[in-house]
């Protein structure tokens, strides 16, 4: 499990089953926002782009 500040909390859990357990400190989720900047350098339009298909597609498509 990894914080929102991208600690190690809890695992990896290797070598069988089992159960993770982890104290969370909800505060860092506000602290991670600030940390993520979707407009700044980590979204460089040289590599970083999106593109929406807005045509409609169909779901299956018939063989011929």
């Amino acid at each position: 499990m990894i914080s929102p500040l991208g600690e190690i909390l809890a695992g990896p859990l290797r070598g069988g089953e089992g159960v993770l357990l982890a104290e969370l400190d909800l505060g860092d989720l506000d602290r991670g926002k600030f940390d993520f900047d979707p407009n700044g350098h980590y979204a460089p339009p040289d590599l970083f782009t999106l593109q929406v298909n807005e045509s409609p597609q169909h779901t299956v498509q018939p063989r011929n």
